[in-house]
């Protein structure tokens, strides 16, 4: 009995249900409304359609994406073929730059030295037991122990050793190396010792009020004329219970990049 009963206030729920749908939709049509039912039936048929129409986008840029898939991939491809055509001519031009630069140097330098003769770098010593460098002209050329060697912007060191066709020339940051120094500024002499990375000004007296910035230049001596810059002052040591002096130069020439140089006898 429970389930026949049951049954039939399922089907009584129904009825009533249907009645009063009937009587909305009446209502609505005296009224001269859209139906209720109408109105959620459109709803639900548009948001079906917005899905389908969805999915249908989807698919087909999905498919779209996987076709031109190909033509990207070369698109990349020419684009950084560009990119490193572009980064090797921006290195020529600097390297051509450099070049008119270090040409430029060297014949102003050949102006105040129109006998020197030029010559490129082609090697350090292996084993840096020594703070030097080989250029590729020797006795053939006019090469002479002693001579100077210059770069643009200052002193490098003196020659060494000379054979026929090459030279060793030691550079001023050598511990070996000294040179008669002048301060620029106030006429104040030293001794420009090598000191590895930089150079030592030893024996300058107590009352050279020598000043950071300063430049100091060769004094007249075997190998160099007076004049010529050596390096610039970056720190001064000074203790009033010695004698004398002494200051820390920053090399005028960056011998650690050397190429062209010029060798000039006293």
């Amino acid at each position: 009995m429970r389930t026949e009963e049951r049954k039939l206030l399922v089907l009584l729920a129904i009825v009533i249900a249907a009645a009063l749908l009937a009587i909305v939709q009446v209502r609505a049509q005296r009224a001269g409304e859209p139906s209720p039912i109408a109105v959620a039936a459109s709803y639900l048929i548009a948001g079906t359609e917005n899905l389908v129409t969805g999915i249908g986008n989807a698919v087909g840029g999905g498919a779209s994406a996987v076709l031109s898939f190909p033509s990207l991939r070369a698109r990349n491809a020419a684009l950084v073929a560009s990119n490193e055509a572009l980064i090797e001519r921006n290195a020529r031009l600097h390297q051509e730059l450099a070049d008119a630069l270090a040409i430029a140097g060297m014949n102003r330098l050949r102006e105040h030295h129109s006998r020197g003769i030029e010559a490129r770098v082609i090697g350090f010593p292996p084993e840096g037991a020594t703070r030097s460098i080989t250029i590729d002209r020797g006795s053939l050329a006019g090469v002479r122990r002693d001579d100077g060697v210059l770069a643009p912007g200052g002193v490098v060191g003196h020659v060494t050793q000379v054979t026929p066709l090459e030279a060793t020339v030691l550079l001023t940051t050598d511990f070996s190396s000294r040179i008669p120094a002048v301060v620029r500024n106030g006429r104040w002499w030293g001794i420009a010792r090598g000191n590895l990375q930089s150079i030592r000004l030893d024996y300058v007296t107590l009352d050279a009020p020598l000043r950071i910035g300063e430049i100091v230049v060769t004094g007249n001596g075997r190998t160099f004329r007076a004049g010529i810059p050596i390096g610039r002052i970056v720190k001064i040591d000074r203790n009033d219970s010695s004698l004398y002096q002494t200051a820390i130069l920053q090399p005028s020439v960056r011998l650690n990049a050397l190429d062209r140089i010029l060798v000039v006898a006293r």
